[in-house]
């Protein structure tokens, strides 16, 4: 599939780093990581639905928290 669209979006430094090491640890761009984790977690959120979202934002305040 042809990618024909941009998406741009600030994240935290530590999430790109983490990115930027999955992907030199894969052989992959960045880009190519990301569009991965998206298309996953699109369809995770498909069959899970709002929960889903939900306990990953809870989880997420839980670990800043500490």
């Amino acid at each position: 599939m042809k990618k024909d669209t941009r998406l741009t979006f600030r994240v935290h430094s530590s999430s790109k780093k983490n990115l930027e090491a999955i992907a030199a640890r894969e052989g992959r761009s960045v880009a190519q990581i990301c569009d991965a984790f998206l298309k996953v977690g699109s369809e995770i959120y498909v069959k899970k639905g709002p929960k889903f979202l939900q306990r990953l934002f809870s989880r997420q305040k839980k670990e800043l928290s500490e």
